[in-house]
């Protein structure tokens, strides 16, 4: 009963955080933390029912094992596809890896459990244990990303912001930035008539291999889509989300304060945008395009990496927490 009470303290919580502001990494902690209750709660039912049936302890845990196997098959099927369609950069690689990982540590498990050894089981408790809080905290950021990026758009809007993602031939604007740029084009228009159009930012430096700036290619689409040119800001100067926000945020102060805006990204990168934007003091909502689904994976997984590792330090206190829990368990 303490644990139910506990969820939905967490889950009102999370709500008022939402309410308050979408854009804290707090709310997907608070998801986790309720999700996390409700498993335990519904983890302690499960075991009545096993003590209540003979012979059903192993159930439990091959019903679980079956689950790592099926999603490892997800993960490396997904990293096959990702290296035949995009190339087998590092940043590609994450779900086969991932898929791997959780293959070699189910093995692991078995070893351990028909070998007896205690040595190696203590190692795979941890590493499970590690793995399932970072799994755990994943899913929360997948969905609360997916479900951020996905609210309603403002309406009012001063200002569209739409971060670059790179051209390919030089000079033409790719599927993925195309998309972005889309979306920014349906806000644009979907904007009351009556109280001034927003001006369209368009965010992106000139990348090595790029014979122009992302901006301009990005305001040569839009303008090609009938946006009136005093309502195209180029923003040229930005190799990374942070330049992005950073200069389009120079750009609006340089024109007056008050505004209001809004940043147009892909579904799997809003979120973390949003982060940014926080804490640069941009007051904006951030909208997500659509991604092609074998994409989203991998593209979730840098994401949520990128995020981890700006809160390292949080994280790395509760991989000890966890290894010291596990050594007590173990003594």
């Amino acid at each position: 009963m303490l644990i139910e009470i506990g969820a939905a303290v967490v889950l009102l919580l999370f709500v008022i955080g939402v309410i308050a502001d979408a854009r804290r990494f707090a709310n997907v902690v608070l998801l986790g933390v309720f999700l996390t209750l409700m498993a335990v709660a519904h983890g302690r039912k499960l075991l009545v029912v096993h003590h209540a049936l003979d012979g059903t302890w192993l159930a439990g845990p091959a019903l679980e094992g079956l689950a790592v196997l099926l999603v490892c098959c997800l993960l490396i099927g997904n990293g096959v596809r990702m290296v035949r369609k995009e190339g087998s950069r590092p940043g590609n690689l994450l779900t086969l890896a991932a898929g791997l990982g959780l293959l070699s540590l189910l093995l692991l498990t078995v070893v351990a459990y028909v070998a007896e050894l205690r040595s190696l089981a203590a190692a795979v408790v941890l590493a499970a244990l590690i793995t399932s809080y970072f799994v755990c905290l994943f899913v929360c950021f997948g969905v609360y990303g997916y479900v951020y990026s996905r609210l309603p758009a403002p309406s009012g809007l001063d200002y569209i912001i739409v971060l670059g993602s790179g051209l390919v031939g030089g000079d033409r604007v790719p599927p993925l930035l195309a998309g972005r740029l889309d979306r920014a084009h349906a806000l644009f228009q979907a904007q009351p008539a009556g109280g001034g159009r927003p001006v369209l930012i368009t965010s992106g430096g000139q990348g090595p291999d790029e014979a122009v700036p992302e901006a301009h290619a990005m305001a040569g689409y839009l303008a090609a889509r009938g946006v009136p040119a005093e309502c195209l800001l180029r923003e040229a100067e930005s190799a990374t989300t942070e330049e992005n926000l950073r200069n389009s945020k120079a750009l609006m102060d340089e024109r007056g304060t008050g505004y209001r805006c809004a940043i147009v990204t892909n579904d799997f990168h809003a979120l973390r945008t949003a982060f940014i934007a926080r804490s640069m003091g941009i007051d904006a909502h951030v909208l997500g395009s659509p991604t092609a689904s074998y994409f989203r994976p991998s593209a979730t997984m840098r994401e949520f990496a990128a995020v981890v590792l700006h809160h390292r330090w949080i994280h790395l206190a509760v991989c000890l927490f966890l290894a010291l829990a596990c050594w007590l368990i173990v003594l």
